[in-house]
């Protein structure tokens, strides 16, 4: 079954994809100009990859989570997606995707690592190591 992962931010929302739950390969992030926009870019992606389910990284706890929680869903609402949805505690996986790159490439706004930290959280939900 494929699984896409989405690491939602303001600015970039990071892909990774597995097609056999048991190698996960991070995307090109999407580049966030507004909602309406990134949502019809994943949605392409959604369907060009035949994905059956989505995996959305969701913080837990902190001040904001409730604020973060709705926004994410909003966002979700607005793929063009008929399959399962269902989402992951994403706690520190930026930080530890910047961690895994360390000294690897330059830290750029790119979305490399919103994209490693959507892999991060993929592996997480299918309890793979990181």
């Amino acid at each position: 079954m494929t699984i896409l992962s989405l690491d939602i931010g303001l600015k970039r929302i990071g892909l990774a994809i597995t097609y056999d739950e048991k190698i996960v390969l991070p995307l090109k992030a999407v580049i966030r100009k507004n909602r309406n926009q990134a949502a019809n870019e994943i949605s392409l992606i959604l369907k060009e990859k035949e994905v059956k389910k989505i995996i959305v990284g969701l913080p837990k706890g902190g001040s904001s989570e409730e604020e973060m929680r709705r926004r994410i869903e909003h966002f979700v609402n607005l793929l063009d997606f008929e399959g399962n949805i269902e989402y992951q505690d994403e706690f520190g996986s930026s930080q530890e995707a910047i961690e895994l790159i360390k000294g690897d490439i330059k830290i750029k706004r790119d979305g490399k690592i919103d994209s490693i930290a959507a892999m991060i959280i993929l592996k997480r939900y299918l309890g793979l190591p990181i």
